[in-house]
């Protein structure tokens, strides 16, 4: 039987979310990113995951980020890339190699807002889309991938 101990979640941050609490707060809301990331990480340690995070404004380092994952593995991978969501073909074949499930979660409800924002080049590769709930946006991504892992597990097992 599979070690069914902590798992490790990788929580990827793009352009722009290092100004979270300063950005719009009617789009973005009031929380600062590191509060977020907090609040994520106790809620997805209560569900058996152990928690990573990672934050840049350059697109090579989000990559390699991405290339770690692969190389090392996780259970499973939350992105919210920003803009990066919208146009980076480079970041969605890098997120292609991590092998294991993962979450696009967008803090404001991309699909309402501008025409540019309405287009995810990496929605293919995502099994759970989550945007316009704010923070709650990542707590759902952490319980539908938990259950992802769980089945992926129960697979493994067979």
């Amino acid at each position: 039987m599979a070690d069914r101990g902590v798992k490790l979640l990788w929580l990827l941050h793009g352009a722009n979310l290092d100004m979270l609490g300063r950005r719009d707060p009617a789009l973005y809301g009031h929380e600062t990113l590191t509060e977020l990331e907090r609040r994520v990480t106790r809620y997805a340690e209560r569900g058996g995951f152990e928690v990573r995070a990672f934050q840049t404004n350059f697109e090579g380092e989000f990559i390699e980020q991405l290339h770690e994952i692969a190389v090392t593995g996780a259970a499973a991978v939350i992105v919210n890339p920003g803009a990066w969501t919208h146009y980076s073909y480079a970041i969605r074949d890098a997120l292609e190699l991590v092998g294991c499930p993962v979450a696009e979660v967008h803090l404001s409800a991309v699909g309402e807002r501008e025409e540019w924002r309405r287009t995810s080049v990496i929605a293919d590769l995502a099994a759970v889309r989550i945007a316009g709930k704010g923070a709650d946006g990542y707590f759902d991504a952490v319980d539908r991938l938990a259950e992802l892992a769980a089945a992926r597990d129960d697979e493994e097992d067979r």
